[in-house]
C-alpha cells in the first residue's frame, strides 16, 4: 500500500528510526482502523520485492517493520529474506490471525476481537501489544498474556480517537499490574507518518 521511513511510533522499539512497508489486504475489519484504505489489496499496484529493498537500501535504515492492513495475508519470506541479507533488522505487526511466514528479528502480535490469532503463532511474539477500546479489552489482553512466552513484553494501548476516555483506565490498571507497559501512538502526537 506505501511505504516510507519514519520513527516507530509504538511498543518496544518506540523512537527508533525504521523504514515502514505497509502490505495492502486485511480481513480483519478492525471498527477503528485507521488505515482501512489498506483493507483491498487490489486497490495497490505490486512492487518487485528487489526494487522495495533497492528503495530500503538508499536510506539510512537499519530497521525495516512490515505493517498492514494484515501482512501475514502474503508469504514474507522472499521480502525477509531479501532485507535480512542486506543486513537490515525485520520486525513485524500482524494481528497472528494467519500462518507466520518469513525471517523474523521482533514479532509483535496485536491480537484482534474481530478475527483472533493463530494459536500456533502466539508463542512467537516478542511483543503482545492489545490496542484498549472499551474496559472488556483488558481481560483480552490478560486471556493472550496468559498464552505468549515468558519473556514477551506486555503494552497496552489506547485506541486513539478514545484516548482521553480510556488511557486513564489504562495507567490504573498498569498500576495495579505492573507486568504491563504504557504504548502510546507517539507519531501521531509528533506528527509524522
Amino acid at each position: 500500500m506505501e511505504h516510507f521511513y519514519t520513527i516507530q511510533g509504538e511498543g518496544g522499539h518506540q523512537g527508533r528510526a525504521a523504514y515502514f512497508i505497509r502490505l495492502g489486504g486485511c480481513d480483519v475489519g478492525c471498527v477503528w482502523c485507521d488505515v482501512k484504505d489498506s483493507w483491498d489489496a487490489s486497490k495497490h499496484p505490486l512492487i518487485a520485492v528487489d526494487e522495495l529493498v533497492r528503495t530500503v537500501a538508499a536510506t539510512p535504515a537499519k530497521l525495516v517493520v512490515i505493517t498492514g492492513g494484515e501482512p501475514l495475508m502474503h508469504n514474507l519470506t522472499a521480502l525477509t529474506a531479501s532485507l535480512q541479507a542486506k543486513g537490515f533488522e525485520t520486525n513485524i505487526e500482524t494481528s497472528g490471525a494467519h500462518p507466520l511466514s518469513g525471517n523474523w528479528n521482533w514479532i509483535c502480535l496485536s491480537p484482534k476481537k474481530f478475527k483472533a490469532p493463530l494459536p500456533e503463532v502466539i508463542p512467537f511474539a516478542h511483543e503482545l501489544k492489545v490496542v484498549i477500546f472499551n474496559q472488556s479489552d483488558f481481560a483480552w489482553a490478560e486471556k493472550y498474556a496468559a498464552q505468549v512466552n515468558p519473556n514477551c513484553k506486555l503494552y497496552l494501548q489506547p485506541e486513539w480517537d478514545k484516548a482521553s476516555i480510556v488511557t486513564p483506565l489504562i495507567i490504573d490498571y498498569i498500576k495495579a499490574h505492573p507486568q504491563w507497559q504504557l504504548s502510546l501512538q507517539i507519531h501521531k502526537y509528533i506528527n509524522v507518518p
